[in-house]
């Protein structure tokens, strides 16, 4: 959570992206619901400029037995691996990875938890790509069976899409540490290297729906589905 969401700024110029109200209720918390129905017992929010003050808010939103911690990224105007660095060492092995804008069905934690190879990256995908309500701006990945063999928002051979939902081993910070460039990283670099190297998997999302809300447009199409959710 660790953006400043400028691209909905328009029209929430003074609430954080986190908590924009979807269905009446804050974009977060519907994450937080999926990650507490599904076992999860500790989260950790990376937090960027006004960070104490939305920690606070989010930290509301958790059900009593949830411990919540938030993580301060200094440089948080740089790209999302930077701030995925900033939870090094204060993370368990392996550990969920989701996206604070994001929004997403359980299930698709619970086939993650069910397929995943804990040695290694595993990425919830959507083979669904007709339904993407904004493809160009999403993250393509090219798949061979399981295997994650490409990713990038402007890859022409893709067969399926990116949620931002992952199941991460520790060394997924290795893998930052060495696509670091000027200080400077995207969590799809890391991602592009652990995948020349074999140990990026795919697991699909199947009928399962989830959503980005990073413009006006989204969050529209994420009040329409919100129901889904609920």
């Amino acid at each position: 959570m660790a953006g400043t969401g400028s691209r909905l700024r328009g029209s929430t110029e003074t609430i954080a992206k986190p908590l924009i109200p979807i269905a009446d209720r804050p974009l977060i918390s519907y994450a937080i619901d999926a990650f507490d129905e599904a076992g999860v017992e500790t989260i950790h929010a990376v937090v960027g400029p006004n960070g104490e003050e939305l920690a606070a808010a989010v930290a509301l939103l958790l059900p009593p037995h949830m411990r919540f911690h938030a993580i301060p990224n200094p440089n948080w105007q740089k790209q999302n691996g930077v701030s995925l660095l900033a939870a090094a060492g204060r993370v368990r092995s392996p550990f969920c990875l989701a996206m604070g804008d994001h929004l997403f069905e359980r299930s698709i934690l619970d086939q993650l938890l069910a397929q995943a190879d804990p040695t290694r990256l595993n990425l919830a995908i959507d083979r669904k790509i007709a339904s993407i309500f904004d493809l160009e701006d999403a993250m393509k990945i090219r798949t061979e069976g399981n295997r994650i063999v490409g990713i990038g928002k402007n890859l022409n051979n893709f067969n399926a899409i990116d949620t931002g939902i992952f199941i991460c081993p520790e060394i997924i910070f290795e893998y930052l540490r060495r696509v670091l460039k000027d200080g400077d990283c995207s969590l799809a670099d890391s991602v592009r290297l652990m995948a020349e190297e074999g140990n990026a998997l795919a697991i699909d999302i199947g009928v399962a729906w989830w959503q980005d809300v990073d413009t006006p447009e989204m969050l529209a199409r994420a009040e329409q589905e919100a129901a889904r959710l609920l």
